[in-house]
């Protein structure tokens, strides 16, 4: 079994995705979607946060290798860059959506220097946006930002422009696709639903779904 696919089947295991063809979730942008991803969960599962880390740090030893601190992105990515850190006995930093409007007023939190070369940790990516950021504030404080890695993504087209026009590559444990082949063999859905969630997400990659 692939790493991507033993990444799927941990996350439906520990409740961090949900996939429901039946009854739909609403996701925040109000688009109703058969998948609710949640990775959040999974830091309070031992075994599978450090098979995330393993797998996150090992995706920065194989495509960035010359990173010397780890970012994480506020909130969700702190705890995966942690541990990333520790297991890659590395400095780590975590950056916020926006500068506090309080204190020192810091976007960034953690020691750094300019010229760095930093790593950013996300845990899910849609359209690119919060990675971005992140991105674009480790660049004003002079980094340089060599790439990002994420738990998991939808592959939608918006992010993959997102991250070309930031001229950033980023790599991700699982996507859209292991999850259903995962949710299948694990009979978290059936085989006659498989259908209807590849027009859904071909539907989202085509920004054909309503807000």
């Amino acid at each position: 079994m692939t790493l991507q696919k033993e990444i799927a089947h941990a996350m439906l295991k520990v409740g961090a995705v949900e996939l429901n063809p039946t009854d739909l979730f609403t996701w925040a942008s109000g688009i109703k979607s058969p998948i609710y991803c949640d990775t959040r969960l999974t830091i309070s599962d031992p075994a599978i946060r450090k098979q995330l880390a393993n797998g996150l740090a090992k995706n920065i030893q194989e495509f960035f290798p010359a990173t010397e601190v780890v970012a994480g992105t506020a909130t969700a990515g702190i705890p995966h860059a942690a541990w990333v850190a520790d297991i890659l006995e590395l400095p780590m930093v975590y950056v916020r959506s926006k500068a506090k409007e309080h204190g020192r007023g810091n976007q960034i939190e953690g020691k750094y220097a300019p010229g760095q070369k930093v790593v950013v940790v996300e845990d899910i990516v849609s359209t690119g946006g919060s990675s971005i950021t992140a991105v674009e504030a480790l660049r004003a404080a002079g980094c340089e930002v060599l790439g990002v890695v994420c738990v998991y993504t939808y592959n939608l087209p918006k992010a993959e422009e997102a991250f070309n026009a930031a001229g950033i590559k980023y790599v991700s444990l699982t996507n859209f696709d292991y999850l259903v082949e995962a949710a299948n063999e694990s009979g978290a859905i059936s085989q006659d639903q498989i259908p209807f969630l590849k027009e859904w997400h071909a539907d989202l990659k085509a920004g054909n779904l309503q807000k």
